[in-house]
């Protein structure tokens, strides 16, 4: 069973350079995470990122993935309105899908920035979750429906940063991957949204839901987000 390391950008995510290896069947990079270790499996980007950001040179069993892949995966799960449309949770869900791993385990990825000072490992970025966005309006909540989408799978999905987070994920260490197990869930809640997501019918095929927004309807995607907030129970704490 695969246990994946989903790797992001803020300032502390260089530690992961220190994370073993072995701990780990693959790492995936999202953005410019493929700079903090050479030993990276996946790189995963939007179809915007700059291409002098990416690796001049990969290895032979370096994969990068793109849009071409990680929006039907995507769409597997619900699509972007549903699940959220940041590259951490789109990570999540192609790695779910594509590997159908037994532990996600995101560090780099907490979504609190601060006001001065870096915001990233290579300086001040732009914070691509904050900005406003329709399928962002709560960022716990998308937290939510992966965590409990990923427990349906079989997969525990964790946190192993020890700093404050947007991610609802329960905490973890990399010592702790091993007794991992998926979230316990409240399955009528979660069955409730996903009847709810059904009804809604907020689905959009090539991924580009910014050409549809019209007839998104804010206030179903708020009560959406509260049912998928109710599935979760309360978040565990840090394995040892």
């Amino acid at each position: 069973m695969t246990t994946i390391l989903i790797l992001g950008s803020a300032p502390d995510a260089v530690e992961a350079a220190a994370f073993p290896r072995a701990a780990f069947d693959r790492i995936v990079a999202i953005n410019n995470a493929w700079r903090i270790r050479p030993d990276w499996d996946d790189l995963i980007h939007p179809w915007d990122f700059p291409p002098d950001r990416l690796p001049q040179a990969t290895g032979p069993a370096q994969c990068i993935v793109t849009e071409d892949a990680f929006v039907p995966a995507q769409n597997a799960f619900g699509g972007f309105v549903y699940a959220g449309a940041t590259m951490a949770f789109t990570a999540g869900y192609w790695a779910l899908h594509h590997y159908r791993p037994r532990v996600i385990a995101y560090f780099g990825c907490d979504m609190v920035y601060p006001a001065t000072g870096r915001t990233h490992f290579y300086g001040t970025g732009e914070p691509d979750p904050l900005r406003p966005d329709i399928t962002l309006r709560s960022l716990e909540a998308k937290s939510a429906r992966l965590l409990a989408l990923a427990a349906r799978a079989g997969t525990a999905v964790v946190n192993l940063s020890p700093r404050p987070s947007r991610l609802l994920f329960p905490r973890a260490s990399v010592a702790g991957l091993a007794v991992c197990r998926p979230h316990p869930l409240r399955d009528c809640a979660a069955e409730a949204a996903l009847r709810r997501e059904a009804r809604l019918g907020y689905v959009v095929p090539s991924g580009r839901y910014w050409e549809d927004t019209a007839r998104f309807d804010p206030r179903a995607l708020d009560r959406l987000d509260r049912l998928w907030l109710g599935a979760i129970r309360p978040p565990g704490r840090v394995a040892a």
